[in-house]
């Protein structure tokens, strides 16, 4: 059997290289997110992210997603891409003011369910085209909590 050539090998062995790394990486992610994120006798905490905001993992209508928590936000928001992924009904247009001004969105119902186990049934929630890529978790969910804010962290517990 004749053997591979000398740059096949090379090639093969960065690739197998760059997967470890990769795999690393992600693994590396996923401990990082989940450090980030405590559930303790029913009192949720969730430390600020590298990127400076707190996120939040959950799904709407059963499809996983991460939330932008946004305490600025009178209700939760999603990009108009991921409500087409979803495939959700849009019905009503709305005016809103955002923090980068007047948008025009579409509403939508959902079902959202956050880790640690809140929830909302059938929340009207906004839809906006020029939404960045994450949906915003605002104040119609989070003023169902008591929450509260220190040292980097957020800490919610039911009210």
């Amino acid at each position: 059997m004749r053997e591979l050539p000398g740059t096949l090998k090379i090639i093969t062995l960065w690739l197998l290289l760059g997967t470890v790394v990769f795999m690393g990486f992600k693994w590396w992610e996923r401990e990082q997110q989940r450090s980030r994120f405590v559930l303790n006798e029913g009192v949720i905490e969730i430390a600020r992210a590298p990127d400076g905001h707190y996120h939040w993992a959950g799904r709407i209508n059963g499809a996983p997603v991460e939330f932008l928590i946004d305490t600025g936000a009178s209700g939760t928001a999603i990009p108009l891409s991921l409500a087409r992924e979803l495939g959700l009904t849009l019905y009503g247009q709305v005016h809103t003011n955002t923090a980068g001004g007047t948008a025009t969105g579409q509403l939508a119902r959902v079902d959202v369910r956050l880790d640690g186990g809140v929830h909302a049934e059938r929340l009207q929630i906004l839809v906006l085209p020029g939404l960045s890529d994450k949906p915003l978790l605002g104040m119609d969910v989070l003023s169902r909590l008591n929450w509260s804010q220190s040292n980097q962290l957020l800490r919610f517990s039911p009210k």
